[in-house]
């Protein structure tokens, strides 16, 4: 009877590429329920979140390819910093997008609610319930935009952790997106 495989154990089985992954398609509907957006946002900031984790994992897998043999070009530091930085902009990049997108859908949704408020004409009962959903889609708003600036906090904690690992590293010339997220950060 052949062994059964061992379960991934530690920091392997947080950091280990999920055999399951899956798309997820972000709809305006998870631009208007808070409660989604923030739970898909927290798992894009996990990177963010272990880069000390993932750079120590990473830096292992290089050394571990150079005892095998099979080494890249430059040292085992310098090849994980790449590999992570990578990581790092890709991951920022569609958080990017994502936050970007979701407060274009609710702007244009408070766009429509503010011109059926002053559709609603005189009728009192609908002016009052025109200004409720009005104030509500405000507070969403104002919530997907405070997401902007945690956006920034995180990213500038990961840049300073990755700097702090990986002093020497500067994106290459060839990568203009990544060079513009170094400059940004």
């Amino acid at each position: 009877m052949p062994p059964s495989k061992q379960p991934q154990l530690g920091s392997l089985a947080i950091q280990a590429p999920t055999l399951n992954t899956r798309t997820v398609h972000v709809s305006p509907s998870t631009c208007h329920d808070i409660s989604v957006f923030k739970d898909l946002m927290n798992q894009y900031r996990k990177l963010d979140d272990t880069i000390n984790m993932r750079l120590n994992r990473t830096t292992a897998q290089y050394r571990d390819r150079e005892r095998s043999g099979l080494s890249g070009k430059g040292d085992v530091e310098e090849q994980a910093c790449v590999q992570v930085w990578r990581e790092l902009v890709a991951n920022w990049s569609r958080r990017k997008d994502i936050v970007d997108y979701c407060v274009g859908v609710v702007d244009q949704s408070l766009d429509e609610k503010r011109r059926s408020l002053q559709s609603a004409g005189d009728d009192a009962s609908a002016q009052r319930r025109a200004k409720g959903v009005l104030y509500a889609e405000e507070v969403k708003r104002n919530q997907l935009h405070n997401e902007l600036t945690v956006e920034t906090i995180v990213r500038k904690r990961a840049f300073d952790a990755f700097r702090a690992r990986c002093r020497y590293f500067e994106p290459p010339p060839s990568e203009p997106e990544a060079r513009n997220w170094w400059d940004a950060v």
